[in-house]
């Protein structure tokens, strides 16, 4: 089918935070009590704010559906997508909950550990603050991370999934997913029902591995494409992607010779880099290639957007794959 024609290229749907960063962090902290660090910094995250906020360095029109608190760090971080030129006008803004705010520790080897609130917006996306906006959706959705939010449960997605896919005049939107790790010990078969309104299913090793009891990448892509997937991209870290369709299965390498320093984001600009590819109509094994090469450009800095100021490098280092 044709897609949905809007002004916005992506919609992203998901947490939107403001991060404390801290590095290089080591056991001896809790030994010593005070340790000096290479950088404390603020900066802005969330699986779907650093989704939306690349993919608009990356010259993207997209467009950010969360939920933030009335205080100064909701009014920091609106600001902030608003000076990435995100359209923010479906967030949904309210004293109900505190904006989300993450302490993040990196460690020597540029890994990252979060301590989260669970009372914050982070927790708190609502059904309702999504649907009443899938009419003015782009005609690719991300859903940036499944299980993140305990409100948005298996039958609330469903129906959220459900109605992003139906088709307008005759014309129907891609969506994309991504996963964290399940919350309340799910597994395959309790999202089994979801896949088959998923275009592309994003999960990184680990998070696909706790959903199906196995170690074999290969092997849990297929079991996802039996239960009804249309794609399955499992990110793998200094091992790249492997993509893995009915027919296909590519496994795509990184970007040689980058140095990480901090990871925070990697998976979420892995994403944006996979949705720009489409908006382009990359072949799935470029847009592997060119999630691989903006993910490599996050990774170089501190914080979980700074990598990329525009499409400029990423597209450089594609090219060079």
């Amino acid at each position: 089918m044709e897609t949905v024609s809007n002004s916005v290229d992506v919609t992203v749907i998901g947490a939107a935070v403001m991060d404390v960063l801290a590095g290089a962090v080591g056991p001896e902290v809790f030994e010593i009590g005070s340790v000096p660090m290479d950088y404390i910094q603020t900066t802005f995250g969330g699986d779907a704010l650093n989704e939306a906020v690349v993919l608009a360095r990356l010259g993207k029109k997209s467009e950010l559906i969360t939920r933030l608190g009335c205080d100064d760090a909701g009014k920091r971080t609106a600001q902030f997508l608003a000076e990435n030129g995100v359209v923010t006008e479906h967030i949904k803004i309210s004293d109900e909950y505190p904006s989300s705010v993450n302490i993040v520790l990196v460690d020597k080897a540029g890994e990252r550990y979060f301590l989260t609130d669970p009372k914050s917006c982070l927790r708190k996306l609502f059904e309702d603050d999504i649907t009443p906006h899938i009419d003015q959706m782009a005609d690719i959705v991300s859903f940036a991370s499944i299980f993140v939010s305990p409100l948005l449960g298996i039958d609330e997605l469903l129906r959220v999934f459900s109605k992003i896919k139906e088709p307008v005049s005759g014309k129907k939107r891609v969506l994309l997913t991504d996963v964290t790790k399940p919350k309340k010990g799910e597994k395959l078969k309790d999202i089994a029902c979801l896949l088959s309104h998923i275009d592309y299913f994003l999960a990184n090793e680990d998070e696909i591995s706790m959903l199906t009891g196995d170690k074999d990448a290969a092997e849990n892509a297929r079991r996802f494409i039996d239960e009804g997937a249309s794609c399955v991209v499992i990110k793998r870290g200094k091992r790249g992607c492997l993509i893995r369709t009915a027919n296909d299965m590519l496994e795509i390498p990184v970007f040689p010779g980058c140095k990480v320093v901090d990871s925070t984001g990697a998976g979420d600009s892995f994403a944006a880099g996979f949705l720009y590819g489409l908006s382009e109509g990359f072949s799935l094994e470029d847009c592997g290639k060119f999630a691989c090469a903006t993910a490599s450009c996050i990774v170089e800095k501190v914080g979980g957007s700074a990598g990329i100021e525009s499409a400029n490098e990423p597209i450089r280092r594609y090219r060079s794959m």
